[in-house]
């Protein structure tokens, strides 16, 4: 999970780039709260879509507001000064709006917020604006327009602290574990739903923990070679593509990674497919450098494609990774971004022809200052090497 030292990183990050003058912030989006001091609700809760707001103050100083139902389903660890718990629910009586009683316990904690010196991130104040302070060292891309306090942290989001790496190194180990286990389900017979149970019981049980397992999981072939969506009950047959597409979420962050396993033997045709599919990939992970730009790196999967004569990328190349899917940098061919230290991103290109099926493959990556590290380790090929 998020450390102590990575949230009050985060939270003076936020300060070396907000106006003096701008004393407090109060933020409400759940993943911002999450990346402030660590607190989230666990997704399979009772309370996996409840508000909670978090103040924070120049000084260092931080305070949690949410319902004492909410506070229960999150981890034990939250890094603020104070927590202010509404009741909610006692087991005694009649319960009430939650985000009413939410917008009570802030009312009561009136006195604390300066609103003159106070930007808020929270429903029905997101449009608010600031004038953005240069910052090198957070890397914050300044514009000469105003941005909303979303917008400013989303930027700061893209650098990501070790206790984030961390995070979604342990995403990744829980989706290797799901990819690894996918090639013994993927067998004729066996549904797309069978796969998923499979793959989700494995990345389950080596994230040793209640995670959110998401993502493609369909089958492509020769007639319907484009797919894409979550599992049904078509039942696999010979010649048969299946595309695992997916992500496994932990405390908000996410993996995001592909392989596509054959039922049974590949035919040749597929076999040179996922070989320009994996040469795509390993070109535009060599291009994965700090300044190159997301265009770039979709120019250089696609071109892979097309030398060895097949279609050019008809998808993104990758996207960023972390608390949102997808996120900044985005790798697509009229792309603004450009690769960052700090960005965890990933890329997937993939081939979809009619008479052959489709397919994609991936990886993801941290772009470092002398290059990238590759995070996910998994096999990638049709069948098991």
């Amino acid at each position: 999970m998020l450390s102590q030292d990575g949230c009050n990183q985060r939270q003076q990050n936020l300060w070396s780039v907000l106006p003096q003058t701008v004393e407090q912030v109060l933020i409400g989006s759940p993943e911002h709260v999450q990346y402030f001091c660590g607190f989230r609700p666990n997704p399979i809760s009772f309370s996996a879509d409840q508000d909670s707001v978090l103040l924070m103050q120049r000084d260092g100083s931080s305070v949690l507001f949410a319902d004492n139902f909410t506070r229960r389903t999150a981890a034990a660890d939250v890094f603020v000064t104070e927590e202010v718990l509404q009741p909610w629910y006692d087991h005694q009586h009649s319960v009430n709006n939650r985000r009413h009683e939410l917008s009570s316990a802030l009312s009561l904690r009136g006195p604390r917020l300066n609103h003159s010196a106070l930007l808020a991130e929270t429903e029905g104040l997101s449009g608010e604006l600031l004038s953005v302070v240069p910052n090198a060292a957070t890397d914050v891309t300044v514009h000469s327009r105003s941005q909303s306090l979303g917008t400013v942290i989303r930027q700061l989001r893209r650098s990501k602290l070790p206790d984030e790496i961390l995070l979604l190194q342990r995403c990744m180990d829980a989706g290797a574990a799901g990819q690894a286990a996918a090639f013994d389900a993927v067998v004729p017979g066996a549904t797309e739903l069978d796969v998923y149970l499979a793959v989700q019981g494995a990345a389950q049980c080596a994230a040793r923990c209640p995670c959110v397992v998401y993502g493609d999981f369909r089958a492509t072939n020769a007639q319907r070679f484009k797919a894409g969506g979550l599992p049904t009950d078509y039942r696999l047959k010979p010649g048969d593509l299946m595309i695992l597409d997916f992500s496994v979420v932990i405390a908000g962050y996410r993996s995001d990674f592909t392989n596509t396993v054959s039922v049974g033997f590949p035919t040749d045709s597929q076999v040179a497919q996922a070989a320009a599919c994996i040469a795509a990939l390993d070109s535009a992970e060599n291009a994965l450098v700090a300044g190159a730009s997301g265009a770039r790196i979709f120019e250089i999967a696609s071109a892979e494609l097309l030398q060895r004569g097949y279609p050019p990328l008809s998808h993104h190349a990758g996207h960023g990774l972390g608390l949102e899917h997808p996120e900044a940098p985005i790798l697509v061919p009229q792309s603004t971004d450009f690769l960052q230290p700090g960005d965890v991103v990933t890329l997937e290109p993939g081939l979809y022809i009619d008479g052959t099926g489709g397919m994609r493959f991936e990886h993801n990556y941290v772009i470092t200052s002398s290059g990238c590290e590759r995070l996910s380790h998994h096999s990638l090929g049709l069948r098991p090497v």
